[in-house]
């Protein structure tokens, strides 16, 4: 039985929450968001809800394929085909972190179209709230916030974490899954690297591979993108 303190802030969470998502609606509505503003508040409506959407398998992903570390392929191959299409690469030799690369750039991106969507602009006003709501809600960007972390990130990474070979079990997180591989491969996000020596350099740490060395044309196409 939940004590009152929690069942207190579940509700006041749940209002704030319902309270946000209708603002951001009604700033894209209205043509008071970045995108709906230059474009039309149709396509903001849909940019917004597919990037949500899009967020949670990146966050929700995570959980999956990092807690499925231990768990053999085998016992889930037949049950759960589409997550073992993920996992066999993901949790093979440095793949992993290759992944956990491509996902944090891909976070920042969508994170940055949610917020292009519904963002408010300046000066922004929606059904009479009084100044102080505006503030709290639109000036700091607090209503974008809650929208954010709990429908596209907090919800999604507790699900991936505690039923983590049903959430990636779907197409949609495969994609996300390549995709992340794919930046990580291009090159784009290899000056991270860099920074992992420095920081390995400065600690006396040595960076850990579960995979041999790179051969020469490995390494000189490694180094390539990295510089």
């Amino acid at each position: 039985m939940p004590s009152p303190a929690n069942i207190f802030k579940s509700i006041y969470a749940t209002c704030l929450l319902i309270f946000s998502i209708v603002s951001v609606m009604g700033l894209i509505a209205t043509r008071q968001s970045t995108l709906s503003n230059n474009v039309n508040p149709t396509t903001a409506f849909i940019v917004i809800w597919v990037a949500i959407i899009w967020l949670s398998m990146v966050e929700g992903g995570q959980g999956s394929l990092v807690g499925l570390q231990p768990i053999q392929f085998d016992l889930y191959k037949d049950s759960h085909p589409i997550t073992y299409l993920s996992t066999k690469i993901a949790l093979t030799g440095d793949n992993l972190d290759r992944y956990l690369l491509g996902r944090q750039f891909m976070v920042c991106l969508v994170v940055f179209i949610v917020n292009m969507s519904g963002g408010p602009v300046g000066g922004a006003e929606l059904w009479g709230y009084p100044d102080w709501v505006k503030n709290v809600f639109f000036t700091t960007g607090f209503a974008m916030i809650l929208f954010t972390c709990q429908v596209g990130q907090l919800a999604s990474q507790v699900n991936g974490s505690l039923n983590m070979l049903d959430y990636i079990n779907n197409y949609g997180c495969l994609i996300t899954f390549y995709t992340a591989m794919a930046l990580e491969f291009s090159g784009l996000l290899h000056s991270s690297y860099l920074v992992q020596y420095l920081v390995s350099a400065i600690s006396g740490k040595k960076i850990e591979s579960n995979e041999p060395p790179r051969t020469a044309l490995q390494g000189l196409w490694y180094w390539f993108r990295c510089l």
